[in-house]
């Protein structure tokens, strides 16, 4: 379960980088999959706000007037990408050795728990969510 308050995804996401960190000497490829982890997960939120930015402009552009409603929410997302960029940059940042003192109940994710984290995460994703109207084609 994950406490309300934060980013959801942001938590999950925190939450299965501990497992991985927490299990790197039993599966040294772990390290790996850690790393690729924080980098897609920073190229998205990357992608995530050079969309909202484009589809500010076309609205911008094709209307000629821009409605307070649109800036708002494209003004969230912008807000939301740089908090998770923030946090991706911290871990970034951060030592294994030092990791293991910022975690949050990385000893109630078990194997089970991070395989479901990474399943949900993973149907967030841009092709999994398409992926019914590709297989519809």
């Amino acid at each position: 379960q994950v406490s309300g308050g934060d980013d959801e995804i942001q938590q999950l996401q925190k939450a299965l980088l501990d497992y991985l960190d927490e299990n790197t000497e039993i599966d040294a490829s772990l390290v790996f999959s850690r790393k690729f982890y924080v980098a897609q997960w920073f190229r998205d939120t990357t992608m995530e706000t050079e969309k909202a930015i484009k589809s500010q402009k076309d609205e911008d552009s094709s209307e000629g007037t821009h409605h307070a409603k649109d800036v708002e929410t494209t003004g969230q997302i912008m807000h939301r990408a740089e908090s998770r960029k923030t946090f991706l940059r911290s871990i970034i940042k951060t030592a294994p050795s030092q990791f293991s003192t910022l975690k949050m109940n990385s000893d109630t994710v078990d194997y089970e728990d991070a395989c479901l984290i990474v399943r949900y995460l993973a149907s967030m994703r841009p092709f999994a969510q398409s992926f019914d109207i590709y297989l519809t084609q």
